[in-house]
């Protein structure tokens, strides 16, 4: 069959990203959850029929459920392909992370479109549920050392079959939340996308025909892979390493380290995770496809012009050894999967910077200090306030790092002050960028956020997941690292730190108390004495960095007034920069 013309195939590529692109817009717009309604932490996307590989992906949702969501739908082709009778209105859901990748947390609901008898390919949606049982609230549990303290596990059971509720599975997992109201919502939620997502493949099919759309994604697949075969035949061919730390695994206070060998050779790419820590007790363990996934966002921030789906990754050999905590199976915890991917990208970006550093950036913040305050109301009601909070990007080849961004996994957004306070007795006393939080560089990373917030009722019980508390963000191309988290809480007794720094759980907060989170910036990009100084100055203006900051950090001097000292400026410089 010849190659369909440019036009028609970019006509359909818009029509089926489309058509992702309203799945997610309904999911937002009708979840109960904040953490989907407000953050957009969900997915939809359209997967092959046969081998569960991403076709089309959203462009609103969360990136790093690119890839997990492809191991999602082959395990539901697994699933069917040992059970049998799949009809046409089934849908599947489940939240099994080591079959589906991420955590507890994330459900999914899989269904297969069926033309003339046969699935022609399947729909997927994903969303972070409020609260999904376990022994924390929100489900971001530092303490665990299995996932059945982590919340519930449910494996791919049919919800729908031949389009018929199964309204005890519903009862099921409704029993298993602190929030059945919230969990409600979010089903019907992901429900309603996925019939929007039917209806308008549907109509796309019959206008265009089931051949012509088939031609159409397989001709996108091939071209991500490659155009990105290209991109990876530009790099100098050679080994590049880099390693990086998570703080500990909240049981054992002890680093562990995320170590990659990347290596390039006649346009593919060996990325190798062997010398990675060995599984952890603790919940900083992912599963291989969350490595897999998470490996495929810092591709896509790399090679930003390859197209978002499964194409991406056929230049690319991935060496993850089963032992390491990359690799792990259940029960281990894998309830903190948002740290390490993190790692997993930081490492990707530090490697990068050897073999190509006009494509590489500094590190972000690298966490995203999951927090849950949980309590009841006077009159009984329980509330659980579960949040992430942003930080520094890091500095890159054109500019500074985004101040106060979201993790670089996602395209979500920080839940704003305004719904959290409307929706929790919490008030944020401060809500500010974190002064001199960005690594220096001659593009300086961004900066991290300071956020301090008081508890309203009479008391609550508090949980916090973070990391970067002990292993800063690193800059690269000879930029400094962007400043450590740091946590806080008020007690009786006075202020208190969490011994682990950044993990901590059973902090009992009382009416008045105050909790502090000062999140980390991101690394900085080149050398920060080859900063222009009056960028220097401005940054002071603007109160991103100290006066004394500036002359330790990049060598310029500035007077009274606040311009540049150009003769003191050069002598501290050493005669050389700018």
């Amino acid at each position: 069959m010849p190659k369909l013309d440019p036009v028609t195939l970019a006509v359909l590529k818009g029509r089926l990203e489309q058509i992702a692109d309203e799945m997610d817009a309904t999911l937002f717009r009708s979840a109960f959850n904040p953490i989907i309604a407000e953050a957009h932490d969900a997915s939809h996307g359209i997967y092959d029929a046969v081998s569960g590989a991403t076709l089309i992906q959203g462009k609103s949702g969360l990136p790093i459920f690119v890839g997990v969501m492809s191991f999602a739908v082959k395990a539901v082709i697994d699933k069917v392909a040992v059970d049998g009778g799949l009809e046409d209105g089934d849908v599947y859901i489940f939240n099994d992370p080591y079959d589906g990748g991420t955590h507890l947390s994330d459900f999914k609901l899989v269904q297969p479109v069926f033309r003339g008898g046969e699935v022609y390919c399947y729909l997927a949606s994903v969303g972070h549920w409020h609260d999904v049982g376990g022994n924390v609230p929100g489900n971001y549990n530092p303490a665990a050392t299995e996932s059945f303290q982590e919340g519930m596990l449910i494996p791919p059971v049919k919800l729908f079959e031949a389009g018929e509720l199964r309204q005890d599975i519903v009862d099921i997992v409704q029993a298993n939340s602190r929030l059945p109201g919230s969990l409600y919502g979010d089903l019907n939620g992901q429900i309603n996308a996925l019939g929007l997502g039917t209806r308008r493949l549907s109509k796309l099919l019959d206008e265009y025909g089931d051949a012509t759309v088939k031609q159409a994604l397989a001709e996108l697949q091939e071209s991500a892979a490659r155009l990105m075969a290209a991109n990876i035949g530009e790099l100098p061919d050679g080994s590049y390493s880099a390693e990086d730390w998570l703080d500990n695994d909240g049981i054992v206070d002890e680093p562990l380290r995320i170590a990659l060998e990347m290596t390039i050779r006649g346009g593919r790419m060996t990325l190798d995770f062997s010398e990675s820590s060995p599984a952890c007790a603790g919940p900083v363990n992912i599963a291989r496809s969350t490595a897999v996934a998470s490996i495929y966002v810092a591709l896509k921030h790399l090679f930003t012009d390859v197209p978002a789906n499964a194409g991406v990754l056929e230049p690319i050999e991935i060496v993850i050894p089963d032992g390491t905590l990359l690799a792990v199976s259940a029960p281990k915890p894998v309830g903190g999967y948002t740290e390490t991917i993190l790692r997993v990208i930081d490492v990707m970006f530090q490697a990068m910077a050897e073999a190509a550093p006009e494509r590489t950036n500094g590190c972000a913040y690298g966490t995203i200090n999951a927090l849950s305050l949980a309590g009841h109301r006077a009159e009984g009601q329980r509330w659980v306030m579960f949040s992430f909070f942003g930080g520094g990007h890091g500095g890159h080849p054109e500019g500074d790092g985004l101040n106060h961004g979201n993790a670089p996994i996602s395209t979500a957004t920080i839940p704003p002050v305004e719904i959290l306070e409307a929706a929790y007795p919490v008030m944020f006393t401060q809500w500010a960028l974190r002064s001199g939080s960005g690594g220096p560089g001659r593009h300086r990373g961004g900066l991290g956020g300071l956020y301090e917030i008081e508890l309203l009722e009479d008391e609550a019980d508090v949980f916090l997941f973070g990391e970067r508390g002990k292993y800063p963000p690193m800059g690269v191309v000879g930029g400094a690292p962007g400043a450590l988290n740091k946590f806080a809480y008020e007690q009786a007794d006075g202020r208190h730190e969490p011994p682990m720094k950044s993990k901590m759980v059973g902090i009992k907060l009382e009416r008045g108390k105050r909790l502090r989170l000062e999140t980390p910036g991101g690394g900085g990009y080149g050398e920060a004495m080859e900063r222009d100084p009056q960028a220097v100055a401005r940054d002071v203006r603007l109160g991103y960095v100290g006066r004394d900051a500036a002359a330790r950090d990049y060598g310029v001097v500035l007077d009274a007034a606040g311009a540049v000292d150009a003769a003191a400026t050069k002598k501290l410089r050493g005669g050389g920069g700018k």
